[in-house]
C-alpha cells in the first residue's frame, strides 16, 4: 500500500554533514557519523531532535531509515515534519516494544491524534533497523514501516514546514539511534 510516488524532490545521505541542527549536553548528543546523523542520549529521560534547516516541504512522501542500537521498552524514535517557525510540528513514532503513534505539537503541548497501537512491522528491541515512511498531502496523511502501511489521519492544523528526527529515553537507560538514507519524493494523485 506504499503510495504512488513521482519524481525525488529532495534527497539527503548525510555524507555532506550539512544542514542538521546538532547539539551536545550533558544529556546527550546530536553528532553526523558516517554517512548517518546519530542521537545518542546517556542515562536519563530526555528528548533530543534534529531539524534539517532546508527545504520547506508542503506534499510529499518522506522515507528514511532508523536503525536503534540502544533502546527498550517505550523508549522511541522518529520522524519530525511540517515543522514550523515556532516549533508546532507532527511528531511519527515508533517505540523499541514494537508500537506506532502520531503526535502533534502546538504551542509546547503534545496531543496524540493517533495514539499508541501495535505494529507487526516494527522490530522491537535494538539492534535494529526500519525504513520510515510518512505521506503527507493537504490535511491526508499516511503512515508506513518497512513498506507496510499503518494507519492513517486527517488533520488540517499544519499544512507546511521542515522535517526532522529524534529519539527519547522514558527509562533512565541509554538511547541511541542512528538515521541515514532520507528521500522525500513528489506525490501523484
Amino acid at each position: 500500500m506504499r503510495p504512488i510516488t513521482g519524481e525525488v524532490i529532495f534527497e539527503d545521505d548525510f555524507s555532506s554533514q550539512e544542514g542538521w541542527s546538532l547539539t551536545e549536553t550533558i544529556d546527550g548528543s546530536i553528532a553526523y557519523g558516517k554517512d548517518e546523523l546519530t542521537i545518542a542520549i546517556g542515562e536519563t529521560n530526555v528528548y533530543l531532535f534534529s531539524v534539517r534547516e532546508t527545504p520547506v516541504f508542503y506534499d510529499f512522501y518522506l522515507e528514511i531509515t532508523a536503525g536503534p542500537s540502544l533502546c527498550r521498552d517505550l523508549d522511541e524514535y522518529g520522524v519530525l515534519f511540517r515543522v514550523s517557525p515556532t516549533m508546532d510540528y507532527y511528531r511519527y513514532s515508533l517505540s523499541c516494544n514494537g508500537q506506532v503513534r502520531l503526535d502533534r505539537v502546538s504551542g509546547g503541548q503534545a496531543t496524540s491524534p493517533q495514539p499508541w497501537l501495535w505494529s507487526g512491522a516494527v522490530p522491537p528491541g535494538a539492534p535494529s533497523s526500519s525504513r520510515i515512511g510518512v505521506y503527507a498531502v493537504g490535511k491526508d496523511m499516511s503512515f508506513y514501516v518497512n513498506g507496510q502501511y499503518q494507519f492513517s489521519i486527517e488533520d488540517p492544523q499544519l499544512s507546511s514546514g521542515n522535517i526532522g528526527v529524534f529519539a527519547r529515553s522514558t527509562n533512565n537507560k541509554a538511547v541511541t539511534v542512528n538515521f541515514s538514507q532520507l528521500v522525500v519524493y513528489e506525490v501523484v494523485e
